[in-house]
C-alpha cells in the first residue's frame, strides 16, 4: 500500500439514480414515491432550450415544495459551453433551501471544469449563509475528459461521484454507434468462425473507478438507452458491478428495480462474506495470516474483498 492511503468513499446508498427532466412536473411527486436511492432533475439534453429558464423554475419549487424522504437531490445544469449554466448554478442557489445535496456538472473535460462551478457556487453559499455545503457530480463524456480523469476526480472537496455518459462520450470519440451503452453489434472477436461480443466502455469505466477510488469519489455507471431490454440492462449493470462501480442510472422508471437488485449484495454473498471476516479473525487468533474457507486459500486480501460487500451492505441495511 502506497504511503497515501486510498481514502473512503462517501458512505451515501446510490444504487440507482433516477434521471426526470424538469420540465415535466408531473414526475416530481412519482420520482419522489419511487425506490431510486438518489434523483436527478435534468436542466440539460432532456429540456429544449426554449423551455430552459421555465424547467430551472420547476426545479426551483420542486426542491422547496415536495417531500424527497431521505433521497440524494442532485439537479443535472447545463454544459459550461451553454449560455444557462451560470443561471442554472445562481438561481437554484439563492432560490432553494438547503434540501438540495448535488450539483452534476456534464461534459466535464478538465479540473478547470470543476473549479469555475465550485468559485461560483461558493460565493453564493457564503453570500446566502447556506450551512450545508453541496456536493458535486460529474459526467465524463469526452475523450478531454477521459484523458483528465484523475485530476477531474481530485478537482475539489466537493467531489462525490462520477458518472460515463456514454452517448455523448462516443461522439466524442468518433466511435461507430448509436447505442447509448451496452453490447455494441460490430465490436466483437473472431474465434473459429465463432462471434464474440466484448465491451467496448470497458476500459473508460475501469479508467473511472481506478480514479474514483484513489480519491474517495462514487464511481456511477450512466445510462442504458434501451429500456426495453432488461436483459442487457441487467448484464451491463452487473459488469459495472465487477468492476467497482456502486450503481447505475435509470432514465426509465422500470430500470429502478434492477439497478436495485444489481447493487445490493445477496443474500449468500453477505454471509459468505461474513463467515470469510470470521475464518480470518480465528486465524488471526492463532497467529496465521492466512487460511482456508470452502477448500479455498483466504488471507488479508480476502479480508478487505469481504469487507466492501458486508459494508455495503450495511449502509443499505441502515436507509
Amino acid at each position: 500500500m502506497s504511503f497515501r492511503l486510498q481514502p473512503p468513499s462517501p458512505a451515501v446508498p446510490n444504487r440507482c439514480q433516477l434521471f426526470g427532466p424538469a420540465s415535466r412536473t408531473a414526475l416530481f411527486e412519482k420520482m419522489a414515491a419511487s425506490a431510486a436511492d438518489v434523483i436527478n432533475l435534468d436542466l440539460e439534453d432532456s429540456v429544449a432550450p426554449s423551455d430552459k429558464d421555465s424547467a430551472r423554475a420547476n426545479a426551483i419549487q420542486a426542491i422547496n415544495d415536495i417531500d424527497w424522504g431521505q433521497k440524494t437531490l442532485s439537479i443535472r445544469i447545463n454544459g459550461l459551453d451553454t449560455p444557462w449554466w451560470y443561471r442554472d448554478v445562481v438561481d437554484i442557489l439563492e432560490q432553494s433551501g438547503d434540501r438540495l445535496d448535488r450539483i452534476m456538472i456534464p461534459k466535464v473535460g478538465c479540473a478547470g471544469d470543476i473549479y469555475a462551478v465550485d468559485a461560483l457556487v461558493t460565493a453564493i453559499e457564503r453570500a446566502k449563509g447556506r450551512t450545508r455545503p453541496l456536493r458535486f457530480e460529474v459526467i465524463i463524456e469526452s475523450a478531454a475528459g477521459i484523458a483528465h480523469v484523475e485530476e477531474i476526480a481530485a478537482a475539489s472537496p466537493r467531489m462525490e461521484a462520477m458518472s460515463l455518459g456514454a452517448a455523448d462520450f462516443a461522439a466524442s470519440m468518433g466511435m461507430a454507434t448509436t447505442g447509448i451503452g451496452g453490447t455494441q453489434e460490430n465490436y466483437y472477436m473472431l474465434h473459429a468462425g465463432q462471434k464474440h461480443w466484448s465491451d467496448p466502455w470497458h476500459w473508460a469505466q475501469a479508467a473511472i473507478v481506478a480514479a474514483c477510488r484513489t480519491h474517495g469519489v462514487l464511481p456511477v455507471d450512466g445510462p442504458f438507452g434501451d429500456f426495453s431490454d432488461d436483459e442487457g440492462f441487467r448484464a451491463q449493470a452487473l459488469r459495472s458491478a465487477t468492476l467497482g462501480m456502486v450503481g447505475k442510472w435509470a432514465i426509465h422508471p422500470k430500470q429502478i428495480a434492477l439497478a436495485n437488485e444489481v447493487f445490493t449484495p445477496t443474500e449468500a454473498a453477505i454471509a459468505d462474506a461474513r463467515a470469510i471476516l470470521e475464518a480470518m479473525e480465528a486465524a488471526k487468533a492463532r497467529g496465521e495470516g492466512a487460511t482456508t474457507y470452502k477448500g479455498k486459500l483466504i488471507d488479508i486480501a480476502s479480508m478487505k474483498q469481504a469487507e466492501v460487500i458486508v459494508k455495503q451492505a450495511d449502509l443499505i441495511a441502515g436507509m
